[in-house]
């Protein structure tokens, strides 16, 4: 039954029946909704607010972010409401610059660091749900319990009761979801608390942001589209909320930044404290969480909002398959072996940045200030720091891919692929994702994927609707094998940067095979195209339409969780 909106829902029928429910009209809940729609799932959004939250949140985007936007065709629609390539620096008590962040690569395709207005962003994604017949969603409807079937869950709202195959919590920091599911969130909150002011009709004006590292009172001053700074500022101990909320507070908060700081135009103020936590499961059984209702992290890297898109993106494909049934439902058991690792880290380096910024002894802080500037002088280290080489990139040793041996620190394996512009013959300039598609793709350098694979793995792979890549110099795109006929099952890529031969160049391995989420779920030289096809539908427990499951695939997938687990990287 396609689902009815939160009006007609009760009318004739109090149950209605979807793939998926998603509790939570967040940018998680949002993009998540967005990839299964996509895929052709039936899902219903509930919200228990009455319309979107219209203020300022996150006010940072990262590359990844975009990536994901793109791969949910609504980039285009939110490029507009972000700041490219936004620099911020760092500064000691007496503004002295201490170091910078302006990372100038864009190897997913996108800058690094983007300011961006949430509420417009997240409107887009709302927005790009009005593509989809069969995903609705459901305003003013908090879920008031959850109930798990020999089948699927019904989800209990207070209007009527909604049967779905799965639930996924992108319901935030006090999560119901997670409540209903029993795990822990664990962690820590900080005692410390942070008065966040946003400001329309920006009274600077400049396009970057800093971070002032001073210990009577550190701040931040971020920049965000459409003439909206952010300022936030340290609250000591001795300062009770009651203080914090008068506008002679801020104002006199503003003063230093600002020569009129009562003639501002402020479209919120409050205050904040930071957590570092995140769940002792993402699942259990058909319950799921993503987003913050998963994790939470300070906000010095920006990454808590990055972090639940990640969460979307690998978890959307996943489902989709198991929902479509292209995969057993144990391929969803990867979604927390890969996710809780990348997630922890986060969390770790957002902690440990927030700590180096805001000591408020001055002998904690002048030795600090002393060790950034000796680092700085390093080339090696200011490259760390400026390109943000710190920042931890996803990268799976354990879950839905396939590394040949033990994982290798060079592997390409598991990591996410680049995506440089290439030409192809239709088109001369083009994003690289755009040729993969939206599902699986099969990627060779200076080979036909089709006489690598042979003719068994080749139909398997088209079966679940995969693209096969065959990329080349940008000097051999045009060139046709006299002697064989045009394939249209393969798109020839050219090039037309160096970017995919730099990276060939850096590895052995000559076919990728490439997921839905731009990780590299297997990788291997020519020869062994087919037997790395055979391990990876193991592995990712899929399902060829008329075909069966290796009677193994359960059991991979159980094991590459236990070694993951025992390797630490499940807790």
């Amino acid at each position: 039954m396609t689902p009815q909106t939160a009006e007609a829902a009760g009318a004739d029928d109090p149950r209605d029946r979807v793939d998926v429910v998603v509790v939570g009209a967040g940018p998680v809940g949002l993009t998540l909704a967005n990839i299964l729609g996509g895929h052709g799932v039936r899902t219903l959004v509930v919200e228990e607010r009455d319309t979107l939250i219209d203020y300022p949140r996150g006010v940072g985007l990262d590359d990844e972010s975009l990536r994901a936007f793109q791969a949910i065709g609504l980039v285009d629609a939110i490029l507009p409401h972000t700041v490219p390539n936004q620099i911020l620096r760092f500064f000691d008590r007496r503004r002295r610059l201490l170091a910078e962040m302006a990372p100038a690569d864009a190897c997913f395709g996108w800058p690094k660091r983007n300011g961006f207005v949430q509420p417009l962003v997240d409107a887009e994604l709302l927005r790009g749900l009005d593509r989809f017949d069969h995903v609705q969603v459901a305003w003013g409807q908090p879920m008031t319990g959850c109930t798990e079937t020999a089948d699927g869950v019904t989800v209990h709202l207070p209007d009527r009761s909604v049967d779905a195959g799965y639930l996924v919590g992108c319901d935030g920091g006090r999560s119901a979801t997670r409540r209903l599911m029993g795990v822990s969130f664990d962690g820590t909150t900080s005692s410390t608390r942070w008065l966040v002011v946003d400001i329309a009709n920006d009274p600077l004006g400049h396009p970057n942001s800093e971070v002032g590292a001073d210990p009577a009172r550190p701040y931040a001053s971020i920049s965000i589209a459409h003439g909206i700074r952010r300022f936030e500022f340290m609250i000591h101990p001795d300062e009770t909320d009651e203080q914090v909320d008068d506008r002679g507070f801020v104002a006199a908060m503003l003063a230093p930044f600002v020569p009129r700081p009562h003639d501002v135009d402020i479209i919120r103020h409050r205050v904040y404290t930071h957590h570092s936590r995140i769940a002792g499961a993402f699942r259990a059984g058909r319950l799921l969480l993503a987003g913050d209702a998963a994790h939470l992290m300070p906000v010095w890297q920006g990454q808590g909002y990055n972090s639940g898109i990640r969460d979307a993106l690998n978890l959307g494909w996943k489902l989709a398959a198991v929902v479509r049934g292209q995969a057993r439902e144990t391929l969803l058991d990867s979604y927390d072996v890969e996710r809780r690792k990348h997630a922890r880290a986060m969390i770790d380096l957002s902690t440990m940045v927030g700590r180096v910024i805001s000591p408020t002894n001055s002998t904690v802080a002048t030795l600090r200030d002393a060790v950034i500037r000796a680092a700085s002088v390093v080339p090696t280290l200011k490259r760390y720091v400026l390109q943000m080489r710190f920042k931890p990139m996803p990268r799976y040793d354990h879950g839905a891919v396939v590394h040949h041996r033990s994982p290798r620190p060079d592997s390409p394996v598991g990591t996410l692929f680049i995506q440089p512009r290439v030409a192809t013959r239709a088109h001369a300039d083009v994003l690289l994702d755009e040729v993969l598609g939206p599902g699986f793709a099969v990627l060779c350098w200076n080979n036909d994927p089709r006489a690598l694979l042979g003719a068994e793995a080749f139909a398997r792979w088209k079966a679940v609707g995969a693209r096969f890549i065959a990329a080349r110099p940008q000097t051999q795109l045009h060139w046709r094998d006299p002697d064989a006929p045009e394939d249209p099952d393969v798109t020839v890529v050219g090039d037309r940067t160096g970017e995919l031969k730099a990276w060939f160049d850096r590895h052995t391995e000559s076919v990728l095979f490439v997921r839905p989420d731009r990780c590299i779920a297997a990788a291997c030289i020519a020869q062994r195209a087919a037997e790395s096809t055979e391990r990876l539908f193991a592995v990712l427990a899929l399902v060829a339409p008329g075909g069966d499951l290796p009677d193994d695939a359960g059991r991979v997938l159980h094991v590459a969780q236990s070694a993951a687990e025992s390797a630490g990287t499940a807790g």
